[in-house]
């Protein structure tokens, strides 16, 4: 039975595909690349996301890529998409299920908190822990600290690094084909599950 969830943010519950290939575009543009079609970025797409940007520039190292990152997000065009459809309604609904839900994320602090705010998901998560490149430290820390059963937890994500940090703590995983990664790079990760619509991810938390 699953009790906790712990939760990657942009690509599961904020609907980051587009705004994502925009960020990563206007990126390329200032290192001098092409600008590249989404669904390349969606099959190139690894976190951390280092991963992914060292497929283009063997030689940039994170601050570098961070100092750009946030050059891009802090643009008056910089687009802010919404939550996912549905995804909020299930969050609120799981909450009163007496679930404990986190947030690890490697997006920006002041977007994310500013984002929970504006999905009305505030009083919802017990911890956010935002600005990470490897997840794996933030998930320690939330099954430490929380103390949670590692048999009653879940991970959900959108790409290869929630599946693998998820199996590396022995907790259940759970990949969406909404987010940044293709539906096939998921499968290969072997997650417990893989879900393509908000009902399905219901069915499995609360079956």
């Amino acid at each position: 039975m699953i009790k906790n969830i712990i939760f990657d943010w942009s690509g599961v519950i904020k609907d980051a595909l587009q705004d994502l290939g925009w960020i990563v575009n206007r990126m390329m543009e200032d290192l001098g690349g092409e600008e590249l079609p989404l669904e390349e970025i969606r099959q190139n797409w690894e976190q951390p996301y280092m991963k992914f940007w060292n497929k283009y520039y063997p030689d940039l190292t994170l601050e570098e890529e961070q100092i750009l990152y946030h050059k891009i997000l802090a643009r008056e065009d910089c687009p802010n998409t919404g939550a996912v459809p549905e995804i909020v309604d299930l969050i609120k609904k799981l909450k009163t299920k007496g679930l404990k839900m986190s947030v690890v994320s490697s997006d920006h602090t002041e977007r994310l908190l500013s984002e929970i705010k504006e999905f009305g998901l505030e009083d919802i998560f017990d911890d956010v822990i935002t600005d990470v490149h490897d997840k794996t430290e933030g998930v320690n820390k939330i099954l430490e600290e929380n103390n949670l059963e590692k048999l009653e937890t879940v991970f959900i994500g959108d790409s290869n690094h929630e599946i693998e940090v998820g199996k590396h703590f022995g907790i259940k995983t759970i990949a969406v084909t909404w987010g940044f990664s293709t539906e096939d790079k998921l499968r290969a990760t072997n997650p417990d599950y893989l879900v393509h619509n908000i009902k399905e991810l219901e069915n499995i938390i609360l079956k």
